[in-house]
């Protein structure tokens, strides 16, 4: 099959060079998804969906398009690649539209990174339907009497694909993806339903865990919130977990893009060798993790992936720049692709973190809120755990934190020892000092 995707690109891009282009980038991908799901311990959705599509990247006359299709069959393919060519000729001139310098497609790493799972292709119909009971039966008797109703989910994904440009490269990856998650809502005091869940993904069927844990997690994660309320707006600190690191971490990697610098849409456009954060945040780039959801040996542009540090005890050291909006500013290009992201580990757990905070929140998770990567500023909805001493008090909901990103981050003053294994950001939890947080 490898093969046959590789020579399908490259009859693509002969075809585009023939009908008239300079060059021509085609990409093929197969997938398989399969998705099933229970509510109230019947199927609420089984669904299975294969797709095919190529893709097609054409530069002609300083002019560039990109364009799909499904339609394998050689005439319409022909004809589509045809007039995507002649299509192309009639946009605007863009003459930061190339393929990348070659060179920066050597170098690719020879490592097994075990991102296709053997057991995908003897994965049967009853097993899926067996752990997606077994999550919702495990939430169900974990929740008890407060249960009013409990949602399980398992998909699994198959993708093959294959990449050939004009100007020498060739490209395939084989990857398989499982995740797992159960919803459960919540009878509390008065018209209150709150709601708990727990989310597991790995490229292996083995790296999920147990679903009955999943199940159980949901659950406890759900009644913790029973009895919950507003406190007073207070500075306090907060721990953030683990799982919930990457959703207000998102606002500061968001600036980081060559493509927001480009657009004046930045905080962190002129930041780079300066302090950002405080010295205990150090954020890596791996993709070349093996097993992890976001590793690659190439990135969208084709270069040869490496494993970068983009922080270091809190300075910033490289952003992510792509081959487009690298020669648009007239920088070189490092890679335009966020992969797996790591902050390195503590020593001591948020148990034991919490022992040493006095008052503070735990915060378990996160509400809509807002990011504004020009300016730093952001707002975001919080739910999780007031404690005092080490003891968790109560519940807290309908809160709110708020502020900008280079003044929160400098308020980090410890790094738990608890990374989150069940995601391509893979943090540990998060201590800040000094933090407002807005409620009653």
């Amino acid at each position: 099959m490898k093969r046959e995707m590789l020579d399908l690109c490259a009859s693509a891009v002969a075809t585009a060079k023939k009908s008239g282009a300079q060059d021509c980038k085609a990409t093929f991908s197969r997938s398989r998804i399969v998705q099933v799901r229970y509510r109230d311990r019947r199927p609420e959705v089984i669904r299975e969906a294969s797709t095919q599509r190529l893709d097609v990247d054409i530069y002609v006359d300083r002019r560039y398009s990109s364009q799909s299709t499904s339609d394998l069959r050689p005439k319409p393919l022909d004809d589509f690649i045809a007039n995507a060519v002649m299509g192309t000729k009639l946009l605007a001139e863009d003459p930061f539209r190339t393929l990348p310098d070659r060179k920066y497609y050597q170098g690719r790493a020879t490592v097994d990174l075990k991102l296709a799972d053997a057991e995908h292709s003897r994965l049967s119909p009853e097993r899926r339907h067996e752990i997606v009971r077994t999550v919702e039966a495990a939430c169900l008797q974990e929740g008890g009497p407060k249960a009013i109703s409990v949602t399980a989910n398992m998909q699994d994904r198959a993708t093959e694909t294959a990449v050939m440009t004009s100007n020498g490269l060739e490209g395939f990856t084989e990857r398989t993806t499982y995740s797992i998650y159960a919803t459960i809502s919540l009878q509390d005091e008065g018209d209150r339903r709150p709601a708990g869940g727990e989310y597991v993904a790995a490229c292996a069927l083995a790296g999920l865990g147990s679903p009955e844990e999943v199940g159980r997690e949901a659950a406890r994660r759900g009644l913790a919130l029973l009895g919950g309320k507003k406190i007073k707006t207070e500075t306090l600190p907060i721990i953030v977990e683990n799982r919930g690191v990457s959703r207000v971490g998102g606002g500061l990697l968001e600036a980081l893009f060559a493509s927001a610098i480009q657009q004046k849409q930045s905080f962190l456009a002129e930041k780079k060798g300066q302090k950002i954060a405080s010295q205990l945040l150090a954020l890596i780039d791996d993709p070349l993790l093996v097993g992890g959801l976001e590793s690659r040996l190439f990135d969208d542009d084709g270069f040869a992936t490496r494993k970068r540090t983009i922080v270091d005890a809190g300075v910033l050291k490289d952003y992510y720049v792509d081959w487009y909006y690298g020669r648009k500013l007239g920088w070189e290009p490092t890679g335009g692709t966020a992969t797996n992201l790591i902050v390195p580990p503590g020593r001591r757990s948020p148990e034991q973190i919490m022992k040493d905070l006095g008052r503070g929140i735990l915060i378990t998770d996160f509400i809509g809120g807002n990011s504004n990567p020009t300016t730093g500023d952001f707002s975001i909805g919080i739910i999780g755990q007031l404690f005092e001493n080490g003891a968790r008090v109560h519940p807290v909901v309908e809160m709110n934190i708020a502020g900008n990103h280079l003044s929160f981050w400098d308020r980090l003053i410890e790094v738990g020892n608890d990374p989150w294994m069940y995601d391509s950001s893979r943090t540990p939890s998060l201590v800040f000092k000094d933090v407002v947080v807005s409620g009653a």
